[in-house]
C-alpha cells in the first residue's frame, strides 16, 4: 500500500478562526477528514502531522525517505522562509506537492516567493481545502 505523508505547517491548527476573510471558516480536522476519504478511495495509507516547529518539520521530511512514497505540504508562513524544509525536501528526493488555501501570489509581496516551489513537483494554490484534495489527487496520479 502506497503511502502519503502530508504536513500542515505554522498556524494552520488556527484554521477555521484565523483570518476567516483569507483561509475559510474550514478546520485543520475538516481538511484532514476529507484527505482520509480520498486516502481511503484510493486505498493509500496517511500520515497526517502538523507543527509550528520548523525543525520538527525538517526532521519530519529526513525521516520520511524510506517509509514514504510522497509528500504533500503546506509548509504555511515557512514558504517564503525557510532554507531548511526546501532542502530537507531536496535531500529526500521523494516526491512533494506544495499547496496553500489561498492564492501567495494575490497577496502581500513578501508571501509572493516560494523557496519550497522550486523543489516541489507542482504547486496548487488558491482555492481553500480543495487546495489539499487537488494536491493528493496530483501525487496519486504521479505515484
Amino acid at each position: 500500500m502506497k503511502k502519503v505523508l502530508v504536513i500542515h505547517g505554522p498556524n494552520l491548527d488556527l484554521l477555521g478562526q484565523r483570518e476567516p476573510k483569507v483561509y475559510g471558516r474550514v478546520t485543520l480536522k475538516e481538511i484532514n477528514e476529507g484527505l482520509r476519504r480520498i486516502a481511503k478511495k484510493y486505498k493509500i495509507t496517511l500520515t497526517i502531522k502538523q507543527s509550528n516547529h520548523e525543525g520538527d518539520i525538517v526532521d519530519l521530511i529526513g525521516r520520511a525517505k524510506d517509509k514514504f512514497a510522497a509528500i504533500l505540504i503546506n509548509p504555511a508562513a515557512y514558504t517564503h522562509t525557510s532554507v531548511a524544509i526546501r532542502d530537507a525536501i531536496a535531500a529526500s528526493g521523494l516526491l512533494t506537492i506544495e499547496v496553500h488555501l489561498s492564492n501567495i501570489y494575490s497577496r502581500e509581496e513578501f508571501r509572493q516567493k516560494s523557496l519550497i516551489s522550486p523543489v516541489a513537483k507542482g504547486t496548487i494554490l488558491g482555492f481553500g481545502a480543495k487546495s489539499y484534495y487537488l494536491g493528493l489527487e496530483a501525487l496519486l496520479d504521479l505515484i
